[in-house]
């Protein structure tokens, strides 16, 4: 029996978008991105309890929007519990696995000497160091043991981020789409076409802080800083920082980058110990160097393992970090 073409050609394509869609799904995790929400203390978070899977990687948030597996809000007795804050250097984002985020490498090295061990993950995309204050004011330490704030090169001089971007950005979705071919070529297939084509109209030109601009977000996020310390300090629990530079900060000749000294002078007049992944780093070589990046801001999984190593060097065997 023929079918004639205006059958089996509507046919063929609705089978194949439908193949395509659960192709899209099952492979790729598409359909179902990350999701976030507006809050008024840090912006935005991701909303709790999501366990996807994008691009063959596992990703996880607990009921407290950590990046991190579900917890007690009170540390189970004789468990060493860290938290950490960070942006996208920690997070990971969708490129990165669960287990090969900075976070649970790093309680991966502490595992093989204290097997009770927790060490969680607030973090989110672009958050900068008043997002961090904003979570902690929020959520508090989880009767913590310590805290860790992971800070970046940009985040010295970077504004506290806003919730203006979710619902409205393609990466800050609030629900889900309809379809994961909708996802697929909203969110990526079409700006890469757009782009290649040259359809997108002209960026507006960004223009760098200007030194006095630079200066007072400098001084700004030094005193929530500041704000973060006296936050941790009055649960009598140890605070430490983690640095992470930006690529260009290493390659293709390691320099001091812009208001680090001063950075670094503070946390040593409120003696908040700081593991420094640029001095670490710029001694290493260059090819090396190169494996720590998958852009000029967000660490590979080598470069993840690095910090971690140097998180574990720096606070365990110095005993900085009790029952390390």
């Amino acid at each position: 029996m023929k079918f004639s073409a205006k059958y089996w050609i509507p046919g063929a394509c609705v089978g194949t978008l439908a193949a395509t869609e659960v192709l899209l799904r099952l492979i790729f995790g598409l359909g179902n991105p990350v999701l976030v929400q507006a809050d008024a203390q840090m912006g935005y978070r991701f909303q709790p309890n999501q366990k996807i899977f994008r691009f063959g990687r596992r990703i996880e948030y607990n009921q407290y929007s950590m990046r991190s597996e579900p917890i007690n809000p009170q540390s189970p007795l004789g468990t060493l519990r860290i938290v950490m804050t960070g942006d996208s250097v920690l997070n990971g984002g969708n490129p990165t696995d669960q287990k090969e985020t900075i976070s649970e490498l790093f309680e991966t090295k502490i595992k093989s000497s204290n097997p009770r061990v927790e060490v969680l993950n607030a973090s989110a995309g672009s958050w900068g160091i008043g997002n961090h204050l904003g979570y902690l004011r929020e959520f508090g330490t989880f009767n913590s043991d310590a805290v860790i704030l992971q800070i970046g090169t940009h985040d010295l001089t970077q504004p506290t981020s806003t919730s203006d971007r979710v619902g409205t950005d393609p990466n800050y979705p609030t629900s889900p789409p309809l379809f994961a071919v909708q996802e697929a070529w909203t969110r990526y297939a079409f700006p890469r076409l757009a782009n290649s084509l040259n359809l997108n109209p002209p960026a507006p030109e960004v223009q760098p802080l200007n030194p006095e601009n630079a200066e007072g977000q400098f001084e700004q996020n030094m005193q929530k800083l500041k704000a973060i310390a006296s936050l941790v300090r009055a649960e009598k629990i140890p605070l430490f920082v983690l640095y992470t530079p930006d690529r260009s900060d290493l390659i293709p000749q390691p320099k001091v980058p812009p208001y680090q000294p001063e950075f670094l002078q503070l946390l040593k007049s409120l003696q908040i110990p700081v593991v420094d992944t640029h001095q670490a780093w710029s001694t290493s070589p260059q090819k090396t160097i190169e494996t720590y990046f998958r852009d000029n801001v967000h660490l590979s999984v080598a470069g993840n393992q690095a910090a971690a190593n140097l998180l574990f060097e720096a606070l365990c065997p110095t005993k900085q970090l009790p029952d390390c």
